[in-house]
Parts: C-alpha cells; structure tokens; sequence
C-alpha cells in the first residue's frame, strides 16, 4: 500500500531514516509523510516512533497499513484506533508511541493459511492470480480511502469504505 500511495502521489521513497525508506510530499495541499519499515514487521515500530517523534507528527495522523492474517484475502478494513489484535507488528509501533493505541489504521486482508501450513511459509508464498486481483482491488479501493483520509479527516464519509467491504466480505 505504501509502494502504491508513493506511485499514485509522485512521492519518491528516497531516504532511509531510522531503519525506514521514507518519502516527503503531499496528497492535495495536506504534507504526509511516507515510511516504509525496512527491519523485521515485528520491529516495525523502531522506525515508526522516531520518525513520528522527529517530525513531530501528532498521533491522530499517523496512519498505520499494514496486512491482516484474521481477514479474508482482499477485505479492507479502516479503523480509528484500536488494540494489536496480537499482530506483532502494531503491537511494536505501540508500545513505541508510548502505548498508545489512538492512532488510524487501514489493514487488508491476506486470510489464514490453508489446513495445516505453517503460518511462515503461509505468509511467503506469493498470491495466486485471484488473490492478486482481490488484492490489487483492495489496494485501489485503500488508495481512494487514504486520499479521503487525509483531506477530510476520518469522520463519517470514511466509513463508506468499510461498508463496501463489508459486503464484499461475505461475497467472498
């Protein structure tokens, strides 16, 4: 998602900075700020803490993306803040922003591993052709729904996107 938000935007990923690729640019006139982690997903939050701390980023406008094993491939889900739901990696960007948990998040879905595959090996294999286009979809519909975000706020319009989701979930 922050390979594509870079590409849609014209906002070069071209500095590395507290273990991160990051890009400075805009979405209309708001300023955003692009951080891709480059350590472990589980270590995430070593490059998202500093970086919200040293350009003074106030929590409400950090956006976490990240993917969501506990839904179906392609499900995109927009939050205003929440817990870990025992993901590792926003457990770390967490207890990096001091435990707090008042920040926006948007996940897409990658489901569960089939039978008895190992989460691992689950979770580096590559998409099949449907998923890829369940996924890509989900990454075009998060594009539209981090441009919302960032010029209206998340107030009631951003919900629109968890509706069609919703429905596309049980098509799924």
């Amino acid at each position: 998602m922050v390979d594509r938000i870079s590409q849609d935007e014209k906002i070069p990923l071209n500095t590395i900075q507290s273990k991160a690729l990051i890009g400075v640019g805009a979405i209309g006139q708001v300023p955003i700020l692009l951080v891709k982690p480059q350590a472990y997903m589980n270590f995430s939050g070593e490059s998202v803490g500093p970086l919200a701390a040293y350009y003074q980023v106030p929590l409400r406008h950090v956006l976490l993306i990240y993917d969501e094993m506990s839904l179906p491939n392609g499900v995109m889900r927009l939050q205003p803040k929440g817990g870990h739901g025992h993901h590792n990696g926003v457990k770390s960007v967490m207890e990096h922003l001091d435990g707090c948990r008042d920040f926006p998040r948007l996940c897409i879905g990658i489901g569960n591993p089939p039978g008895s595959m190992d989460m691992r090996a689950y979770l580096l294999q590559k998409f099949s052709s449907e998923e890829r286009t369940q996924v890509d979809s989900a990454l075009e519909q998060g594009m539209e729904a981090v441009r919302t975000l960032v010029l209206r706020g998340f107030n009631g319009s951003i919900n629109r996107f968890n509706l069609t989701q919703k429905y596309k979930y049980h098509k799924v």
